[in-house]
């Protein structure tokens, strides 16, 4: 008798486990079950942008709520999870997060790692200096310039390659960290997209201290990452994406991010499903 509860309690035990490891969410790309773990930025503001007090402000993480809701998930069961330029591809392939929103520039050689939902918006590639430099009026001046960057940026690639190949140009693990030398006059500009830079220069205790350069030097559709071949979740998201625009919420998330910087955004771009 006392060798049948063992055995049974044995029994027990290893199905309970099991059910535990079904129902984990390791295996299922950043979801498990009733929550879901998205990528976003954490030190840009007017995009993705984690307050003193914990909560997530930014245009990019009011796509990514309005995605959630879509999917079927309400606020309170969204994990956010910081995603710097360099680790997205990896956060993504690993099943860390679901997918990412996060500033994110579609391009050929990402899209080999990774597949992408949008574009969701269309920014471009500016300078941020300060307010009192007026040495840098077009691309060539770059050359004799200390610039700075964030690693695994297409900002900074596209200098390096395209843009200017002989500037200085420092790559750092965050714009806060570029935005400390511009300050400090350690660089002489922030490169980026305008509408992270815009971001930076709307804050009070920046205003009055920098501005944009105004040299629109690239075209960058931001998309939603999510793990290659998943087709489904591409196409649902393209279907979330499709309806925020269509129900007037895109404009009215545009306004309330970036309006206050006085940002001139492009419209909507056309979703490529």
């Amino acid at each position: 008798m006392k060798l049948r509860r063992t055995s049974a309690a044995a029994t027990a035990a290893v199905v309970l486990a099991l059910t535990a490891s079904a129902c984990g969410g390791g295996s299922d790309s950043g979801s498990n079950g009733d929550k879901i773990t998205i990528g976003i930025k954490f030190d840009q503001p007017g995009l993705g942008l984690k307050t003193p007090d914990g909560t997530y402000a930014g245009f990019d993480v009011d796509v990514a709520r309005y995605v959630a809701k879509e999917l079927g998930y309400s606020e309170d069961k969204i994990n956010f999870k910081q995603a710097p330029s360099a680790e997205r591809e990896n956060l993504i392939k690993n099943g860390d997060v679901k997918f990412i929103v996060a500033s994110y520039s579609i391009n050929d050689k990402r899209k080999k790692e990774v597949d992408f939902a949008g574009p969701y918006l269309l920014a471009h590639q500016d300078l941020l200096v300060r307010a009192d430099d007026s040495s840098i009026t077009k691309v060539e001046d770059l050359n004799s310039k200390k610039l700075c960057s964030v690693s695994g940026s297409t900002s900074a690639q596209n200098v390096k390659e395209k843009l200017a190949p002989k500037a200085d140009l420092q790559q750092l693990g965050g714009y806060s960290e570029c935005l400390t030398g511009l300050e400090n006059k350690a660089v002489d500009a922030l490169t980026t997209d305008d509408s992270i830079l815009a971001g930076y220069a709307s804050q009070k205790e920046h205003q009055g201290k920098f501005k944009l350069a105004g040299l629109r030097m690239s075209d960058e559709n931001y998309g939603i990452g999510l793990k290659k071949g998943d087709e489904d979740l591409r196409g649902k998201i393209n279907k979330a994406l499709e309806k925020m625009v269509s129900d007037g919420t895109w404009d009215k998330l545009v306004k309330q991010n970036f309006g206050p910087s006085g940002y001139k955004n492009e419209p909507a771009p056309k979703i490529q499903n």
